[in-house]
């Protein structure tokens, strides 16, 4: 696999986003609702890890 290093323009625009623990997102558990609009998701946490995001 092979890595891009994003250049210098492009680190600076995501550092200028929000960023969320996700575990503040679930209160320490594995699960969150995020609403968009009029449509719910589910956040989860899996056992490994990963983060699974549906509708």
């Amino acid at each position: 696999m092979n890595v891009q290093n994003p250049n210098p323009s492009q680190s600076y625009a995501v550092s200028m986003l929000p960023s969320h623990k996700a575990e503040d997102l679930t209160k320490g558990g594995n699960l969150a609702h995020i609403e968009l609009g009029d449509q719910l998701y589910t956040l989860r946490i899996t056992r490994a890890g990963k983060l699974i995001l549906t509708k």
